[in-house]
């Protein structure tokens, strides 16, 4: 039994012990010691019933830490509690979880962190670059989050909006990060749509819909990151694109535009180009500043600015990157970018090969290089 099915199964775990009486922070610690326990045990004895076993060993896990608090009474009441081993209910409460971990006492940046971390198999290091913080400081955030809601009972289920920051940053990080959890997102945000009548929350699925579309064609050979203007257009799944395409007009046709359904938008006249060079640039523009009207977000003021650059030339797109802020990641790439646009390669050379070196993963390090490379050849000749 791998890991990857481990993780699978420890939201439903979690919220399993949370329903019967286990606050956030006990039913944390005790699936983390079942999956421990089971990482030692499974190789040699695999259990007919992952789940059960699991949910039997937490929940004993919890009772063992519970006793060393408690008198012997109440230690003996717990013990008629224990869950016989033995197949349990199949069901999904990841979803419930999200909710359940979006907990109003918590801030909403503090919900979403903590639930990346407990429910959305993210490290400390991915939800830090997530937020632009460093790690530390995210650290000590969900760190805090755990304290705030340290034998807090799970009756109290959080906001949608926070959910939805919650399943964006997720599908973000499984779209162009280390872990796959892109699927996952999508298969969350489609059980939301369906419990949930809400235009955001269609236009986040909408989003999500468009942009897996394109995936197919955004790596080569060996991993190689092939930008959105050199993509193969016939790799696109058009099936996700017209499902994206239709619950984004039906969302927009209620007249309550959100910030989901603004980036919706942008990702649609993307997909909507039978090629780059047909993109309609100027609406994609018009819909960075609508979305700005919603987030200060500093990625959306930066993606504008390419987008004035595609829209109204490159020294247009060079001055409105001049208000975002240098410290930004792929800034210099962006700036490297509309140089090169703007007839300056040796300056776009030496942005690219800066960008490189501080670029958050391989292959986007490789593509940087690759095109510094390209041009101080075109440079030397």
């Amino acid at each position: 039994m791998d890991e990857a099915v481990l993780r699978s199964l420890t939201p439903t775990v979690i919220a399993i012990l949370g329903r019967r009486g286990a606050d956030f922070a006990a039913a944390e610690d005790a699936v983390q010691d079942a999956l421990v326990e089971a990482l030692r045990v499974w190789p040699d004895d695999p259990p007919r019933d992952p789940k059960g076993w699991l949910l039997t060993v937490a929940w004993r896990k919890f009772l063992d830490a519970a006793r060393a608090d408690t008198s012997r009474r109440h230690r003996e009441e717990r013990v008629e509690t224990e869950p016989v081993p033995g197949p349990s209910r199949a069901a999904d409460d990841t979803l419930q979880l999200y909710f359940l971990c979006a907990h109003p006492s918590l801030t909403p940046a503090s919900a979403v962190a903590l639930t990346l971390r407990a429910v959305g198999g993210l490290t400390t290091r991915q939800i830090a670059r997530a937020y632009l913080v460093p790690e530390a400081t995210m650290a000590q955030r969900i760190s805090r989050a755990k304290r705030t809601i340290s034998g807090v009972r799970f009756d109290r289920p959080g906001d949608v909006a926070t959910v939805l920051r919650v399943l964006y940053l997720v599908f973000n990080e499984g779209y162009s990060g280390d872990v796959d959890l892109a699927a996952e997102a999508i298969r969350l945000t489609r059980q939301l749509a369906a419990k949930i009548d809400h235009e955001e929350v269609a236009g986040l699925l909408a989003l999500m819909l468009l942009h897996h579309a394109r995936r197919p064609a955004r790596t080569g050979p060996g991993g190689r990151l092939i930008p959105l203007a050199d993509q193969d257009r016939g790799l696109w799944d058009t099936r996700l694109i017209a499902e994206g395409v239709e619950i984004l007009q039906a969302a927009l046709a209620r007249d309550r535009l959100g910030e989901f359904q603004a980036q919706a938008a942008i990702a649609a006249l993307h997909a909507d180009a039978p090629a780059a060079e047909e993109t309609d640039w100027v609406q994609i523009v018009e819909w960075y500043d609508e979305l700005l009207r919603f987030t200060d977000n500093p990625v959306a003021r930066l993606n504008r600015a390419v987008a004035v650059g595609e829209a109204d030339g490159p020294r247009a797109g060079l001055a409105a990157l001049a208000e975002v802020d240098p410290a930004l990641p792929r800034h210099t790439a962006a700036a490297a970018y509309l140089h090169e646009r703007d007839g300056d390669p040796a300056t776009a050379a030496r942005l690219y090969a800066e960008a490189a070196r501080s670029a958050s993963n391989l292959p986007e390090r490789d593509h940087l290089t690759r095109q510094a490379a390209r041009l101080n050849a075109q440079l030397r000749d």
